[in-house]
């Protein structure tokens, strides 16, 4: 795929054009490209696949939250880690997250599950794998997305300074090892699952403590509520 197809924004598309030439990501691509000829149904749709890079511009990155594939069922994903689209029901993980926040800092529990508004404060929300067959959880998987997202920690990494992860789970605090631990801080808890919550997820406070650490460095804080 020549790197003029990819809709994704500039300064994500030049951070990242080395990747669009790789073998893998050119097999990924046929990979895509054969599962919809093949009339399989992709989430998210063609155009929300690089959403939470159009959503939050390389420059404006400040805080990394990762998560792992996208949602399975109808309508729900829209390439952006934990959050589904306006008019579905918040899934578990995200209704336990905002459980957190409430917790945390008071904020009210909205009653949708877009998170729209944090990507346009800095907060990348990143899956690992950005696809996923219809009703086929972890379809996506050891297709090249792994890599390709690992490249973009390691490029943020790189490239960036002062950057807070939030790394939720045992896959989310693997990548962990992509991150130069002298410039960014990393802040590590459960996955905000319901089988893992109350391990630690709840009463972990990364949303005081992400604005905590902004305003310790002269930056804008985060406003949590959607």
């Amino acid at each position: 795929m020549s790197i003029s197809n990819i809709q994704i924004e500039e300064g994500w598309k030049q951070a990242l054009s080395d990747e669009f030439e790789k073998s893998y990501f050119i097999s990924l691509q046929q990979f895509l490209h054969d599962e919809k000829m093949a009339h399989k149904v992709i989430y998210p749709h063609n155009s929300l696949v690089f959403n939470a890079f159009n959503s939050t511009p390389f420059r404006n990155v400040r805080v990394v939250i990762i998560g792992q594939d996208p949602y399975h069922g109808a309508g729900q994903a829209h390439g952006l880690c934990f959050s589904v689209q306006y008019g579905v029901k918040p899934p578990p993980s995200l209704v336990n997250i905002y459980k957190e926040i409430k917790a945390d800092i008071g904020v009210n529990i909205p009653n949708h599950g877009n998170l729209q508004k944090w990507t346009e404060q800095g907060v990348f929300l990143l899956n690992a794998i950005l696809t996923v067959e219809a009703n086929k959880p972890a379809s996506h998987q050891k297709k090249g997305w792994e890599e390709f997202t690992n490249a973009v920690i390691q490029k943020l990494s790189k490239e960036k300074e002062g950057l807070i992860f939030l790394l939720w789970g045992n896959f989310a605090q693997q990548k962990s090892v992509l991150i130069d631990e002298q410039k960014h801080i990393i802040l590590k808890a459960p996955h905000p699952s319901p089988f893992s919550a109350h391990s630690g997820f709840f009463g972990c406070k990364h949303f005081s403590k992400v604005n905590e650490i902004l305003i310790k460095e002269n930056e804008n804080p985060i406003d949590w509520q959607v």
